[in-house]
């Protein structure tokens, strides 16, 4: 791939590594914004409350960010290999290269990388992404790979994962990335509902929201973990075989799951055996009405300015 003119060629504009997208940094800057605005106005927070305060949204703000931000990595399942292989077509030129696959839920990311970068008189460094969301046609944008002559090794993981492939992988890995988003947006807006029943006098009901959040989030990840069930068509670029393995998309999640369950069991949980510590914790601070909360016990009312006075005792008692 070589410069002309100072521009190169087939990429009207940048790129970017594999693993970003303008989406998920949108989704992070928006994320981050709340929690600073939220920051800004912790010191207002009086006493120990200022604490439970900042566990609770910071920890809220990631589970949000992190179902949503997952939608648009393609970081789900990753691979990569060093090969020495074919370069172009027609051509008996070959080229030693880091070769990548990255997975997402939208689409694929093919990188192609030379040992040395700088070969055949070419700089070897190509970032290709194809997608198959909604709305999206995979085998045009092979088709458009094809009429810009891409090298070998990117067509290669390419044609595998188109629709007419005998391989499968299109319909294996679409199919699981769509259930996988379609549960994750269910997880999201569970998520909010537990942001919001955790905020009335309702925790129990949060707490169950909060479980839901998890298990939906659980089931995006059994959804694309489906395909390892399935034998996959194997990579294979020169001497090397490209196997893939999951990424940190993948396991991310697949902790924000469980720990949106472990949250829900123990807002559940405290709600049935301490409902007290359970209040303290959600409204932020410790009330000191523990004897009015209990009927039985009388309310003493004392005058403190019957000693001066030489006023009698008087104590008014009343049960509630």
């Amino acid at each position: 791939m070589t410069l002309w003119n100072g521009e190169l060629p087939f990429y009207p504009q940048p790129r970017h590594a594999p693993g970003f997208s303008v989406p998920l940094l949108i989704v992070i800057l928006v994320f981050l914004a709340l929690a600073a605005s939220f920051l800004l106005i912790l010191p207002g927070i009086r006493g120990h409350s200022r604490w439970f305060w900042l566990v609770r949204v910071l920890l809220s703000l990631f589970i949000g960010a992190e179902i949503v931000a997952v939608h648009f990595s393609a970081q789900w399942s990753v691979g990569g290999m060093n090969t020495n292989t074919s370069y172009k077509a027609f051509s008996a030129a070959r080229v030693s290269a880091h070769v990548g696959l990255h997975v997402g839920l939208e689409g694929i990311n093919i990188t192609l990388t030379g040992t040395p970068v700088q070969q055949l008189n070419e700089t070897i460094d190509y970032n290709e992404h194809f997608n198959w969301r909604l709305g999206e046609n995979y085998a045009e944008e092979y088709s458009e790979a094809l009429e810009k002559g891409l090298p070998d090794p990117v067509l290669y993981l390419a044609e595998k994962f188109t629709p007419r492939s005998p391989c499968g992988l299109y319909r294996q890995y679409r199919l699981a990335g769509h259930y996988a988003s379609a549960t994750l947006w269910v997880a999201f807006c569970f998520w909010l509902l537990s942001n919001a029943l955790l905020s009335m006098p309702v925790p129990l009901y949060g707490g169950l929201a909060l479980m839901t959040t998890g298990t939906f989030t659980l089931f995006s990840i059994f959804a694309f973990a489906s395909i390892s069930s399935v034998p996959l068509c194997p990579l294979r670029l020169g001497s090397s075989t490209l196997i893939t393995h999951y990424g940190a998309a993948f396991w991310v999640t697949l902790a924000t799951g469980i720990l949106c369950l472990l949250l829900g069991v123990a807002v559940v949980s405290l709600h049935y055996s301490r409902p007290s510590a359970l209040r303290t914790f959600l409204d932020g601070s410790v009330k000191d009405c523990g004897s009015q909360a209990k009927g039985n016990l009388p309310l003493i009312l004392n005058n403190p300015l019957h000693e001066q006075f030489g006023a009698l005792d008087l104590t008014t008692s009343t049960n509630l």
